[in-house]
């Protein structure tokens, strides 16, 4: 039900932007997507010495100090530091603490945790990592 909700709210993100430009997507209308993550998601082989997530935007994000790793469980969220954007403004970095042998799974910007927003304030569609670190 939850990922339904999800599914829902992602899709009205997506489409809201067609309606404010009269039918006309841009990249500058569009909300901004996750495009790549270190480590990918779905990776089952990650290096648990691994120090930090990197999330990088399909475009320049405001670096104030707003983001939100939402977490899925305080069991598959790791320990964390604090946060920071690399100088493309689009690849923030989290600094972590993993274990062997366990997943982690956190959102990166959610239904009602969306800070994660470009510089014309538009939030990111929300994107799952989840990956596994190995033994």
């Amino acid at each position: 039900m939850r990922t339904a909700l999800l599914l829902v709210m992602a899709i009205t993100l997506f489409l809201a932007p067609f309606a404010r430009s009269g039918g006309q997507p841009t990249v500058a209308s569009m909300p901004p997507v996750v495009v790549k993550t270190i480590p990918a998601s779905g990776d089952t082989q990650v290096d648990a010495g691994l120090k930090e997530i990197r999330v990088t935007f399909s475009k320049e994000m405001k670096t104030r100090e707003m983001w939100s790793f939402v977490k899925v469980s305080d069991d598959t969220f790791p320990k964390t530091g604090k946060p920071h954007y690399l100088k493309d403004k689009r690849t923030i970095v989290l600094p972590v603490t993993l274990q062997k042998g366990k997943t982690y799974a956190t959102w990166i910007n959610s239904q009602k945790h969306n800070a994660f927003r470009d510089t014309g304030n538009r939030p990111a569609v929300p994107y799952l990592l989840v990956f596994e670190t190995k033994n």
